[in-house]
């Protein structure tokens, strides 16, 4: 993202209350609407078929958006990206094997995050509370049915506890 990653920080931090904890819950204020998934299920997937398939349907509704745009991908404390998700396909493979973008939806080893670049739809990888937040309501009207199925349970829907 060159210069503008810590404009795009501040802004995120302004936008979301972004509080970053190992144990307090959750880390942004979720907007409205927002569905958060618990991601705990997928360790338990020996082939990661789930990973794979929640993956496929954040990216697939992420590219339905964005169209020829940009998504910004926010991994923080390391270096962030802007990803162009139509040009990613086969030709641009890396690693060998595994689609171009720099970050999975899963937050595997600090928290990621996909944003529009106007903020309104993105999701947010929690990596000690083992969860995603899926905002904004086109994204939610793409992906939430098909992540329901792979994730199961939702813990929170607009930022308030759904009971169990």
């Amino acid at each position: 993202m060159s210069g503008d990653e810590a404009a795009v920080w501040d802004r995120f931090y302004a936008t979301f209350d972004f509080r970053p904890s190992m144990r307090r819950f959750p880390a942004i204020t979720e907007p409205t609407p927002s569905v958060t998934w618990s991601l705990s299920g997928i360790e338990d997937d020996p082939g990661y078929t789930r990973l794979d398939r929640m993956t496929e349907v954040v990216h697939a509704g992420l590219t339905a958006l964005v169209g020829t745009g940009s998504i910004l991908c926010l991994d923080w404390q390391h270096p962030c990206y802007r990803v162009w998700p139509s040009l990613v396909g086969p030709e641009n493979i890396d690693p060998p094997g595994q689609p171009g973008w720099p970050l999975s939806p899963y937050p595997d080893g600090d928290y990621f995050i996909y944003l529009a670049e106007d903020f309104r739809f993105g999701t947010f990888g929690h990596l000690w509370e083992l969860s995603l937040c899926v905002f904004g309501g086109d994204l939610l009207d793409l992906v939430e049915a098909d992540l329901n199925e792979v994730l199961g349970q939702v813990m929170r829907r607009d930022g308030r506890q759904v009971p169990v």
